[in-house]
């Protein structure tokens, strides 16, 4: 025997599903109790049922208004109870979310990425010096291993050098006598996951290895 399937897509609409349809049925049974003071008090209910279905809520600033307002949201702005915080209005909801500004400007070089970029115009703002030589060469040495997972062609550090001072706009000018150490060609470079935090640029700071080598590898 088929017994009839009711589907959610056939069902009202949530307007917080993140709550459930049964919040939705509880909040509903509030709205149907006659007496007041004992609507008052199930919505409150319904509020701490919200808080523990919801508990990430806390991390927010004044969550327990936030979960107030949920209730309204949910229960249509149609309910009478004696609330701790003003009831929100319908077109609070409607007003368009604040727009988050994007950067538009183009990557110059895409096999490096945006954030090698962005190290660049940082060490372009420091002083010439021999902690400044040291990042130059960190960062070219992490670009040389950028370079050789599109590439696997060995590649010159000139090659590096240039690129930087192309991608600085020429605001820095690589040291005379600056050179990277030698890559072994058995090594296997990683597909990058890199974000600011992969590179280090102080003395004594400590550089991400983002490869294996394939001999240690195949000697487990």
């Amino acid at each position: 025997m088929i017994r009839n399937l009711e589907y959610n897509t056939e069902r009202e609409k949530l307007e917080m599903p993140e709550y459930g349809r049964n919040v939705l049925k509880m909040v509903e049974d509030v709205k149907r109790i006659e007496d007041r003071a004992e609507r008052s008090r199930q919505a409150k209910a319904v509020v701490r049922v919200m808080e523990l279905l919801n508990p990430q809520v806390h991390q927010q600033e004044d969550w327990e208004h936030k979960l107030w307002d949920h209730l309204y949201i949910i229960a249509g702005y149609d309910l009478d109870v004696d609330s701790p915080f003003p009831a929100p209005a319908p077109e609070s909801r409607q007003e368009p979310p604040m727009r988050i500004p994007l950067k538009t400007k183009p990557v110059k070089a895409t096999h490096y990425g945006r954030n090698i970029e962005s190290i660049i115009d940082l060490i372009a703002s420091e002083e010439d010096g021999e902690e400044k030589t040291v990042m130059l060469r960190r960062l070219a040495v992490y670009m040389r291993q950028q370079y050789l997972i599109w590439n696997k062609d060995s590649v010159e550090d000139s090659t590096i050098f240039h690129d930087i001072e192309v991608l600085s706009d020429y605001r820095i000018k690589i040291p005379e006598g600056l050179n990277l150490t030698k890559v072994s060609q058995e090594m296997n470079f990683a597909k990058p996951g890199m974000n600011m935090n992969d590179f280090q640029f102080r003395k004594g700071g400590r550089k991400k290895n983002n490869f294996r080598n394939k001999n240690n590898q195949k000697g487990r």
